[in-house]
């Protein structure tokens, strides 16, 4: 029975120490990644033919070559073997096809298709969409040790100027891991990403977005009608109903929640604050939340991943949920819906300390045991006010349709 050889992994491959002598390891169906005793990393292809062992054939650099497509040449190389062909003319005219990895589009492209072929589709999605939209098209052309702090730093305020500081500071991380690959591949020397700080281009007071009544409407009108699947619907409503943060709901368990008192206990290792909050459910959250525990697909968490295992979904799903719906709100993002809630309630003469409670922003003095249990009543009060805002808003476009109707006849 043939040995089994268990496959490599691109990080496997990184921790590959150089020795006094090259030596090899291999990858199954022929392939094996020589290392040299300069720290060179090679794939070769092993084979047999006509009962004969045959020299290597060398398939490239690794630091132009990644896994996958080394090993899609293994998989080619060998059917030829298997058909009675031999391998080096094909190999020569692979290698000779072989695009240099010298500009930094040619870098990403390498990146893309290595370091980011085992991470989850929506973010390659994310991580290609900050490339191809702000990256490439401003230095995609230069080559990848020209490249510096400067060019990033204008790209990234570009983006600024759109409205979209987080992005600016996502497509600014986006480089330093591209770099930091490209680093442990021998191909740069140095990051450039890593002398710009996060406060330059994000600050905790960089958006000011609120949606109007009527986006808020629109908004979440279109949500209900898109394709998406319902607990991502019923995520993003709950979202603006409980004005919590996106992690603090995407992580929530059902251990949390009682949904007999309508209350949601987030404990303090999920707080940004490091105190345990407590959620007034309205009745309208209480609904949904009825709705997703009868449909439930995890035992633990309320919004579990599809791909089969017991974890949450992806911080960004619900990101790129609302993204493909190709909105038209301009500069929003679900963090928004946390300033958004804050400013219609205080427009509705709703108390600010309460308000701030339920943001999770009260001081320690303002959430004492004492206090919190005479807020209670008060809290409860507030969110329900909330929550029957949005609701009016979701329902409020056949008014409008209806009054525009009369106002044209």
């Amino acid at each position: 029975m043939p040995k089994i050889v268990p496959p490599l992994s691109e990080t496997q491959i990184r921790a590959m120490e150089p020795r006094a002598t090259r030596y090899s390891i291999a990858d199954g169906n022929g392939l094996v990644l020589e290392v040299m005793p300069t720290g060179n990393k090679v794939w070769r292809f092993r084979y047999t033919l006509d009962g004969k062992r045959q020299p290597l054939t060398t398939i490239g650099d690794y630091r132009r070559i990644s896994l996958r497509v080394a090993r899609e040449r293994a998989r080619k190389y060998a059917e030829m073997v298997a058909a009675g062909v031999s391998r080096p003319a094909t190999a020569r005219r692979d290698r000779g096809a072989e695009k240099r990895v010298d500009l930094l589009r040619d870098a990403a492209e390498l990146y893309m298709s290595a370091a980011m072929a085992s991470k989850s589709d929506e973010y390659q999605r994310t991580t290609r969409r900050a490339l191809d939209k702000d990256v490439l098209r401003a230095i995609g052309s230069k080559p990848i040790a020209a490249v510096t702090s400067d060019d990033i730093l204008a790209i990234c305020e570009r983006i600024k100027l759109r409205g979209s500081p987080k992005m600016a500071l996502h497509t600014r991380n986006v480089i330093k891991r591209l770099y930091e690959f490209l680093i442990a591949r021998q191909l740069a020397t140095h990051n450039p990403a890593t002398t710009i700080p996060a406060r330059l281009i994000a600050t905790p007071d960089s958006r000011t977005r609120v949606l109007t009544a009527e986006e808020l409407g629109t908004t979440l009108r279109a949500i209900d009608a898109s394709r998406i699947r319902r607990p991502l619907k019923l995520a993003l409503l709950l979202l603006v109903l409980t004005m919590v943060r996106k992690s603090e709901l995407i992580e929530a368990t059902w251990t949390e929640f009682d949904l007999k008192a309508a209350l949601w206990k987030i404990p303090a290792a999920r707080m940004k604050n490091g105190r345990e909050h407590e959620v007034y459910l309205p009745r309208q959250a209480v609904a949904i939340l009825r709705e997703l525990r009868e449909t439930k697909s995890s035992r633990t968490f309320v919004f579990p991943t599809v791909r089969g295992d017991d974890r949450p979904i992806a911080k960004s799903t619900l990101n790129q949920a609302v993204k493909a719906l190709g909105l038209d709100v301009e500069h929003f993002v679900l963090h928004d819906f946390r300033r958004t809630a804050e400013t219609h309630l205080l427009a509705m003469d709703q108390p600010a300390d309460v308000i701030a409670t339920a943001l999770a922003r009260a001081s320690k003095e303002t959430a004492n045991e004492s206090t919190r249990a005479e807020d209670a009543a008060v809290q409860r009060s507030v969110l329900q006010r909330w929550a029957d805002f949005v609701e009016a808003q979701i329902k409020d476009e056949p008014r409008r349709e209806s009054n525009r109707s009369r106002a044209a006849t």
